[in-house]
């Protein structure tokens, strides 16, 4: 362990302003020696109300610079902090943890110098989505991904279960330098689409939850065939409802029959 007493906790704001963020997390803010935050300028300010020594990271973007190197140099104004011995708080949208790798790398930075570091876990635009929509993820299955993995990796697509894609607004766009994405790529999004099962008049839903209580969610549903001209964000997401029903495993459901009721034995064994 370093000499110093350095110690990194890493919180989410929830989504909507100033309502969603947990009681752990606001005192975790409130009671750090440092702040950082990779949030807009109107979350920024309220930060600023809880801990008046507040750093952005949005300055480590740049236009067309390498967004991983943008990363990194956040990373390493954390750790430069947390290395002077101070107890450092970095805040993010949502989960912290979630489509998030900033403060993933951190705690393991840190925790790599032997410093204490952990994450508090935060509502996401995942949970906001459920709830929005009506969707529950133990009715027909979720399959939930990024847009651009999606894309350009070989996924096996279940077009029974729910598809949520994250970042559709970035969706193909692979060299990390840019915020978002055009026609001819969202095209070819539409057509793997389509290549793993859903026909161009499957309903789709775009989604952005709101940020602030007054602000109304974005549910727009439209035709599969519509998403190239569609009108994106960063915040948007692509919500893909299942095109079939799910297919029973009859020769699986036929042998779970076979072997009866459970037996007390059975259980107290399986549990031993």
């Amino acid at each position: 362990m370093p000499d110093e007493c350095g110690r990194l906790v890493v919180v989410g704001t929830g989504m909507v302003l100033g309502g969603q963020i947990t009681a752990i997390a606001k005192s975790e803010i409130v009671n750090a020696d440092h702040v950082f935050c990779l949030v807009d300028g109107l979350c920024e300010q309220w930060l600023s109300g809880l801990n008046s020594s507040l750093t952005s990271l949005q300055k480590h973007y740049a236009p067309g610079k390498y967004r991983p190197q943008s990363y990194r140099d956040m990373v390493d104004a954390v750790i430069k902090a947390v290395r002077a011995g101070q107890s450092v708080c970095l805040v993010a949208y949502g989960h912290p943890g979630i489509f998030a790798c900033v403060p993933h790398w951190a705690i393991k930075a840190a925790r790599d110098e032997g410093f204490e570091a952990r994450m508090e876990p935060g509502i996401s635009a995942q949970d906001c989505l459920y709830a929005d929509l009506g969707l529950d993820p133990g009715t027909h299955g979720s399959q939930s991904m990024e847009a651009t993995q999606y894309l350009i990796y070989c996924n096996r697509i279940d077009p029974a279960k729910l598809l949520i894609l994250w970042q559709v607004g970035l969706a193909g766009e692979i060299s990390l330098t840019h915020f978002e994405t055009d026609r001819a790529r969202l095209s070819l999004l539409m057509e793997k689409l389509m290549a793993d099962g859903y026909g161009m008049d499957h309903e789709v839903i775009i989604y952005e939850a709101a940020m602030l209580a007054m602000m109304p969610v974005r549910m727009e549903r439209i035709a599969l065939s519509r998403l190239p001209e569609a009108r994106l964000s960063g915040i948007s997401t692509l919500v893909i409802p299942p095109a079939f029903d799910l297919k029973p495993d009859q020769a699986m459901r036929a042998r779970l029959r076979a072997l009866g009721p459970l037996k007390a034995d059975d259980m107290d064994a399986a549990g031993a």
